[in-house]
């Protein structure tokens, strides 16, 4: 049974950083894993996504420079390394996975109908 499990977040200033995890149960190495965030009256977002290799990502426009994805297979973790952080960045912070069948290990979901598990979610606020 596949379980995801956020951690992480918290309250920082503009400027600052955070880094979250998700804990992933399962056959970690067969999964694409996706980071999504909700704000309040918006409709949930791709943040990034990376393949079950590592080899490809995928970042939200709005992000790249900022936020970093990876993940350790050994650790069966996925991580998002969120730099000069921002008050639009302020939203619940969701991990997905889906399985990828890719033979190469490429597959990387930009949509939230693309993965089918997902965690309870972790808030991030920034304070400006």
């Amino acid at each position: 049974q596949v379980q995801l499990v956020e951690s992480g977040g918290g309250l920082v200033q503009a400027g600052g950083s955070l880094r979250l995890s998700c804990a992933f149960s399962g056959r970690f190495s067969d999964y694409a894993m996706g980071w999504f965030r909700q704000a309040p009256g918006k409709e949930r977002e791709l943040v990034s996504a990376i393949s079950r290799s590592g080899v490809t990502t995928n970042y939200k426009d709005s992000v790249k420079g900022r936020f970093t994805v990876s993940r350790d297979n050994a650790k069966n973790t996925v991580y998002l390394q969120m730099n000069s952080l921002k008050p639009e960045d302020t939203a619940v912070y969701y991990c997905a996975a889906e399985v990828d069948r890719t033979l190469r290990g490429t597959y990387s979901g930009t949509r939230v109908r693309d993965y089918t598990y997902w965690g309870q979610g972790t808030q991030v606020t920034v304070s400006s």
